[in-house]
């Protein structure tokens, strides 16, 4: 009997998403900070463009994640001063995570387009949650989500078991 999954594409250095999730974190809680403290009888809302650009970087982390800023940097300044990593892990449930947190600040990004009360404090909050989580601890929420739905039959068979 053959599997029809496709096979998983080269692995990458477990470490690079983490240094993006640094800096993402980063990112996120001046947005969250922003967000919060509301800079009135601005034209320009900062906390609103800085979301917007943060999903400009989820967009390319999911659309092209070799050549998203974070990756490049990671493989030109951060790795060639590290030892090689001792395992490599699969692209896709990072890259899918790229795409929740995509979709959890697009949803925030809108609903403060729409007047929603605080909805983009609320949503660069919940992305920075998941973001310091990969970032100090290793636990990829976006990940743990693929994977689940990888089980569930969404994305193809999971790994069979021996």
């Amino acid at each position: 009997m053959t599997d029809t999954a496709p096979a998983a594409p080269r692995g990458i250095d477990p470490r690079a998403p983490r240094f993006a999730a640094w800096i993402t974190s980063a990112l996120l809680l001046v947005a969250t900070f922003l967000g919060l403290i509301g800079i009135g009888g601005s034209r320009v809302d900062p906390a609103f463009v800085l979301t917007a650009v943060i999903a400009l970087l989820f967009l390319w982390g999911v659309l092209s994640p070799t050549t998203s800023p974070w990756s490049v940097l990671f493989r030109r300044v951060v790795r060639p001063r590290l030892a090689p990593p001792t395992e490599l892990e699969d692209p896709r449930p990072p890259r899918f995570a790229q795409g929740v947190g995509l979709f959890v600040v697009v949803v925030g990004l809108l609903l403060h387009l729409l007047g929603v009360p605080l909805a983009l404090p609320i949503a660069t909050a919940m992305a920075f949650v998941a973001a310091f989580l990969n970032a100090a601890f290793g636990f990829c929420l976006g990940c743990e989500l693929y994977l689940l739905l990888q089980r569930a039959g969404v994305f193809g068979r999971g790994p069979r078991a021996a």
